[in-house]
């Protein structure tokens, strides 16, 4: 008998209908490398918004900074046999065994934001850090004349995100002569540390024109260490990633401008991506997310 009769057949025995169950729910598991990060919140929560549209059950997993904490919680995913992984790792060499046991696993992978430096990946969603790293370097030139004494704080070692958007940053000032790069300090993505590191560099720097940190965390703490020098006026600040903080900061002057990314648009793409190919869709191997630089 037809579904439809059986419902008004139903209907007049005054029983309850209940839907066809449709597809198991498939799960896919997103390692995050931070959530102490309000850059890596806005992933998240367009990861959630995407897989609630997708009707896909999200495991979301915060690694802390911590590779080890990472591997440990992935291969916690490939005994659950998630259906995909997805990562932003904390750091692109480390994670790579990690990633070949997914693989070994026949469990796809998707990087997100920052790159993995082997293993078999179906797809990465990122922004172009190197092109941001120039956007940076461009702009700060253009401020300064082509001249002037420039500092750079560096995000994690062995991430990708710091390795190109510090390469993205050098190459757009080699062909500024007038332009010295006098200090390169790590601080690690972290608001406290590019407090810290900044306060030693101008201890050791006397004349500072503009300062790069390659996320915005890390501007905010330099932002800090320079106010509480009184050396706002010498110098200016960039930053990368565009969270509130910052624009709210370049809104009011104090911050001269952020690259903008977009990781609510990456967490979205991230899992709509992870959709596609579980379907056995086609996805291309580098999903690029717009730049932008935000200034007042």
């Amino acid at each position: 008998m037809r579904r439809a009769s059986l419902i008004v057949l139903a209907m007049v025995l005054g029983l309850t209908v209940l839907p066809l169950q449709g597809a198991a729910m498939q799960t896919v598991g997103l390692s995050i490398s931070t959530l102490n990060n309000p850059f890596f919140v806005d992933l998240r929560d367009g990861a959630q918004a995407a897989a609630k549209t997708a009707n896909v059950n999200l495991i979301i997993l915060d690694a802390q900074n911590d590779s080890a904490k990472e591997a440990s919680g992935i291969e916690d995913l490939i005994q659950k046999k998630v259906a995909l992984v997805a990562i932003n790792p904390t750091d692109s060499d480390a994670i790579v065994p990690t990633i070949k046991k997914i693989n070994a696993a026949k469990i796809p992978v998707i990087t997100v934001d920052r790159g993995a430096n082997g293993g078999t990946i179906a797809a990465h969603i990122a922004s172009d850090n190197v092109a941001g790293g120039k956007m940076a370097a461009e702009y700060v030139a253009r401020r300064l004349n082509g001249k002037g004494n420039v500092v750079m704080l560096e995000g994690i070692a062995g991430t990708s995100a710091a390795r190109d958007r510090g390469k993205g940053f050098k190459e757009g000032l080699q062909k500024f002569s007038g332009i010295k790069l006098v200090a390169v300090q790590t601080a690690d993505f972290d608001r406290a540390k590019g407090l810290s590191v900044m306060e030693n560099i101008l201890q050791a720097q006397k004349k500072i024109d503009a300062v790069f940190a390659q996320n915005d965390e890390m501007a905010l703490g330099a932002l800090q260490a320079i106010a509480a020098a009184k050396r706002q006026k010498e110098m200016f600040v960039v930053g990368f990633d565009a969270i509130g903080d910052a624009l709210n900061a370049v809104k009011a002057g104090t911050m001269a401008a952020t690259v903008a990314q977009q990781p609510k648009e990456m967490g979205r793409l991230a899992v709509e991506t992870a959709v596609k190919i579980l379907k056995k869709q086609s996805v291309p191997k580098f999903t690029p997310v717009p730049l932008k630089l935000i200034t007042k």
